[in-house]
């Protein structure tokens, strides 16, 4: 198997479970070095549970396997402090960063039109999923206009391209984010550090990386727990729903040196939904 990113070093947030997770293994596949970071806790405001230290943990322990030098941190992305530290930390251990993946993201609290929008609700929302993720660029980008060189890359949603029935805050912040990736991409171009957005449409709950997105928004949506996943196939024009795989796969091509002419983009990986 090529080893693409041998050499060179990914920061992942959101990296406990699901995409993260998926993106984290396929990175050490490819030879990166991590620094793996999760709020690896439950959160006010979101009824459901977050990633917990031992996913992280254990996220870690299978890129070790993959011969990956790995550190983690837990770290809440509404939090400049403990961003700074944790970037801080992986500067200090792998001496740069050469590829930023902004995946940390909650899809509650969601499920009410929007002038049932609580103001706390609407805040945590775009904290996360937008801000958190400015706050991410903020700590890592100085490094990488240093060294005239890396590649970030925000993995939005195809809700940043379209809009959701009773998912006003997360189509915001999803908007919100293709946004700055292409503002940022301008800002750090002369740079030679690229921005680019990664929009998934459903991706399937793999077990085997414990990802629940899609069983959390169906519940927002009051969905049959049975019969969710066959509700939002009818919505695929490749009668699939999209696999973490597909997600990390996009991930690793627009970091790599095939795409080193690629910035400001945004790159489905939704099976067609938003062709229609």
């Amino acid at each position: 198997m090529s080893r693409s990113l041998e050499g060179r070093t990914a920061v992942i947030t959101g990296a406990a479970r699901g995409i993260g997770r998926t993106c984290a293994l396929r990175f050490a596949r490819e030879g990166a070095d991590l620094a793996l970071l999760d709020i690896a806790t439950d959160l006010d405001g979101v009824d459901y549970p977050l990633g917990s230290r031992e996913q992280l943990d254990h996220t870690a322990k299978l890129c070790e396997r993959d011969g990956s030098a790995v550190i983690t941190a837990t770290v809440d992305v509404r939090d400049p402090a403990g961003v700074h530290a944790a970037v801080t930390a992986a500067l200090t251990r792998f001496g740069s960063i050469d590829a930023l993946i902004n995946n940390a993201g909650i899809a509650a609290p969601s499920g009410v039109p929007v002038h049932e929008i609580d103001e706390p609700d609407w805040a945590l929302m775009l904290d996360v999923n937008l801000s958190g993720t400015w706050r991410m660029i903020k700590a890592v980008a100085p490094s990488m206009v240093e060294q005239r060189s890396g590649s970030i890359v925000n993995v939005a949603s195809t809700a940043g391209l379209v809009g959701y029935r009773n998912f006003g805050g997360y189509v915001t912040a999803k908007h919100g984010l293709i946004g700055l990736t292409k503002a940022a991409a301008l800002d750090y171009a002369p740079h030679q550090v690229r921005v680019n957005a990664l929009c998934p449409g459903s991706v399937r709950d793999d077990p085997l990386v414990e990802g629940r997105m899609l069983g959390e928004i169906s519940r927002s949506l009051r969905l049959p727990d049975e019969e969710f996943e066959q509700i939002f196939l009818r919505d695929q024009p490749m009668n699939d729903l999209v696999e973490p795989a597909d997600v990390a796969g996009a991930a690793v091509w627009l970091t790599g040196d095939d795409s080193r002419r690629v910035t400001g983009t945004v790159l489905t990986v939704d099976a067609g939904f938003t062709s229609r």
